[in-house]
């Protein structure tokens, strides 16, 4: 067996190269090229959507993001002002008020248990029961109110502060009167100075905490009145951008393709259209509503409340104007205290009447309020006539025109009681009616919101796709 002899290759000649420089196989002299610098996620994304947007494919992709974007956002926005309006809506209905006409039952019930009191007082211990049994009524219910109050409030506010104020002050009151009750079965005359003081503290501490107590109730309330109110301004932008998106993108497409309708962005346009339509029309007759429950309910409910309260405080002093005969002044020393109380409460009552009859809205308002603007005329005959038997010296025959039954002013004071408590709750009645009409307005708006804007952007994405199929 032979084998082919073995040749060496002759070694192959460098290319010249000049003096000085290394050849041209040293690697040294081979150029050095740096690796390419890593690209962040941000610049990569940046490129694709760069190069995207040069493709009309790559447009109708991003303008369908955008458009399914702005209505949900629509959607999103709307249910979530709404449901905040709603909330505050419902407030006013189911807690801001009742808790507000609660204080002024509060209110109302002490300033009357000190009318029953001095009443009772007067009529002396064998007659006393109907005004005695009137008394704990009143005393009962206001107690039962703050108990309902204090669960309802945080005790660090301003109402849950003169909650405690009042349940600390109450017990009190009622010993002092109960103390009173005692020295006159006693026939002692020490009993009436008792009286006169538990007046006094009811005046100046156990009413003025109650006044506070409405007063914080009621701020509250015109709160959540004013958040259920106002206008829900987010939602009305967002959603006048989606729905001009919304038409832009079809103009464009019917420019591009001739086209007049996109069956998937018409569903979207209608969809946007309808919780747009919906929304402006539903908060404007909840804001109508409320404003009304506001304007001709509350108002009138307060001024009311105002008008009973003065009436309770003109028949307490009146009443003690008996009691004391003369043994409280004016700071000035020349009038009796209670009879110039008396006087500056009937004042107020009649300037109060007056506004609560303008207020009133319709016959079932206004007829409450002219009988007891009647009866408080009937009542200052009547006092004037008590008041001039009283100096001539007649002491029975003044009590019997201030407490008998009979053209006394007793039933004048009663008179004006039950009609102001027939106006109060009529008034009450169109409160609640406007309110909850209110809140009903915005019913099913939150969770309509949200499905239809469900519903648009599905629509809007499925209007581009259809154009995107045309690119395959």
């Amino acid at each position: 067996m032979t084998y082919p002899p073995t040749v060496r290759a002759a070694p192959q000649s460098a290319p010249p190269h000049a003096p000085g420089q290394p050849p041209a196989t040293d690697p040294a002299a081979q150029p050095w090229a740096a690796p390419p610098a890593p690209r962040g996620a941000w610049a990569e994304g940046k490129d694709r959507l760069r190069t995207a947007a040069t493709t009309e494919p790559g447009r109708l992709q991003i303008i369908g993001a955008l458009l399914a974007a702005l209505v949900v956002a629509f959607g999103a926005v709307t249910a979530f002002e709404i449901s905040d309006r709603a909330s505050a809506a419902d407030d006013v209905v189911s807690r801001s008020q009742p808790l507000s006409a609660d204080a002024a039952s509060i209110y109302r019930s002490l300033a009357d248990a000190d009318t029953a009191a001095s009443s009772g007082f007067l009529t002396g211990p064998q007659k006393s029961q109907p005004m005695d049994t009137r008394y704990e009524d009143d005393i009962s219910l206001a107690s039962a109110l703050l108990v309902k109050a204090a669960t309802n409030t945080d005790s660090k506010s301003e109402s849950g502060r003169q909650i405690a104020t009042l349940n600390e002050l109450l017990p009190r009151y009622t010993g002092w009167i109960e103390t009173a009750r005692a020295l006159n079965r006693q026939g002692l005359p020490l009993g009436g100075a008792y009286l006169r003081y538990a007046n006094e503290r009811m005046t100046k501490d156990l009413l003025p905490a109650a006044q506070k107590l409405y007063d914080a109730e009621t701020a509250r309330l015109d709160q959540d009145d004013e958040d259920a109110r106002f206008l829900p301004v987010a939602s009305l932008v967002v959603g006048v951008v989606a729905l001009g998106g919304l038409v832009w993108a079809q103009r464009r497409n019917y420019r591009r393709t001739n086209r007049v309708f996109n069956h998937g962005l018409l569903a979207a346009t209608a969809a946007s259209t309808v919780v747009l339509l919906w929304l402006a029309v539903g908060h404007t007759v909840a804001r109508a509503q409320l404003t009304d429950a506001q304007a001709h309910g509350q108002r009138s409910l307060k001024v009311l409340n105002d008008a009973r309260i003065n009436s309770l405080k003109a028949r307490a002093n009146e009443n003690l104007t008996l009691v004391a005969r003369g043994a409280v002044l004016t700071e000035d020393g020349k009038s009796d205290k209670y009879e110039s109380d008396y006087s500056t409460g009937m004042d107020k009552l009649g300037t109060q009447l007056t506004e609560a009859g303008r207020l009133a809205d319709d016959s079932a308002g206004r007829d409450p309020v002219a009988a007891a603007v009647a009866s408080v005329s009937e009542w200052k005959v009547r006092h004037a006539d008590a008041s001039k038997t009283d100096k001539d010296g007649e002491y029975e025959g003044a009590l019997e025109k201030v407490i008998g039954p009979k053209a006394s002013t007793g039933e004048s004071f009663d008179r004006v009681d039950d009609a102001l408590a027939k106006a109060l709750e009529h008034e009450q009645r169109e409160f609640t009616r406007a309110a909850e009409d209110g809140h009903g307005a915005l019913a099913g708006l939150p969770i309509g919101a949200a499905a239809l804007a469900v519903l648009g952007a599905v629509g809007a994405i499925l209007g581009i796709n259809r154009r995107l199929t045309e690119y395959r």
